[in-house]
Order: C-alpha cells, then structure tokens, then sequence
C-alpha cells in the first residue's frame, strides 16, 4: 500500500483548517443566539468571536501564502493550478475584508436592525469561508490526491 508523505506546508494548513472549523462553529452558534432584547449582549460575544475567526483565518493566509507555504510549494509541483491557486489568493482579501467590516458593524450600540443585517451578512460570510474552503481541499487533492477532511 502506497503512503503519502505529507509535507510539513500540507500539515500545517491541515492543522489551521481545524482550528479555523472550530471558529466558525463558534461564529454560527453566536450568531443563531437570541438578539431581541439583548442587541448589546449579542453583538459583543459575535464581534469576539469574529475577532477570532479573524485571526485564524489570518493563519491561514500565512501558511498558504507565505513564501514556504503551500501556494508555493503546490505551483512548484503543479503549475497548471495556478489559476486555482490565484482564485483563493484572491479569496483571501476579500474575505479578511468582510470579517473587518462584521466585526466594526458589532461595535454598541446595535439596534434590532443592525442585529438582523450583522445576522444575514455574518451567515453570508460563513457560506462564503466554507466554499472557500471547499476549493481548497479541491485544490489540495488536484495537486496531491489527498483528503484535506472536512471536519477536522
């Protein structure tokens, strides 16, 4: 049976995607917990919790885009991704935006509106990382034929 040598840049994403799973567990329970009544309660625990989404989604960034990181090492071994590749690179300032905007739109006071559209745009945003994620496990397998997982 062939085995896969895992590198150390294909490792550390792995760990980073679990660690961002756990994040976005968190950001989803927040935001499914009542707001009526309590507006500043709410929005505080979501904007603490973007917080961390924030940073490990910044890890994330680091280990696939850093000059030793997997983008790199994937367009050393498979050039024709790099359209793939560029795709998420792309992905990563867009989404590292809309987690900044989230998180100013929860600074207090928030009305009962403002909780509806922090609500809708938060689980827009995680659609948005959970397909992102999605194509880079793709991208992952295309270049290795190796199972990133999904639930790390």
């Amino acid at each position: 049976m062939d085995t896969i040598r895992i590198s150390p840049e294909l490792d550390a994403v792995r760990r980073r995607r679990a660690e961002l799973r756990e994040s976005l567990d968190a950001l989803e329970e927040a935001l499914a917990g009542p707001s009526p009544e309590r507006e500043a309660e709410w929005s505080e625990l979501v904007r603490c919790v973007l917080i961390e989404v924030s940073d490990d989604f910044a890890a994330h960034i680091a280990v696939t885009e850093g000059a030793d990181g997997l983008h790199q090492e994937i367009l050393s071994s498979a050039p024709r991704l790099g359209h793939a590749v560029q795709i998420l690179t792309d992905e990563h300032a867009q989404i590292t935006t809309e987690i900044a905007e989230l998180t100013a739109l929860c600074q207090p006071p928030v009305t009962p509106t403002e909780a509806a559209v922090i609500r809708d745009l938060g689980t827009r945003l995680l659609g948005r990382i959970v397909r992102h994620r999605q194509r880079g496990a793709d991208l992952v397998y295309e270049a290795y034929a190796y199972d990133l997982g999904g639930g790390d």
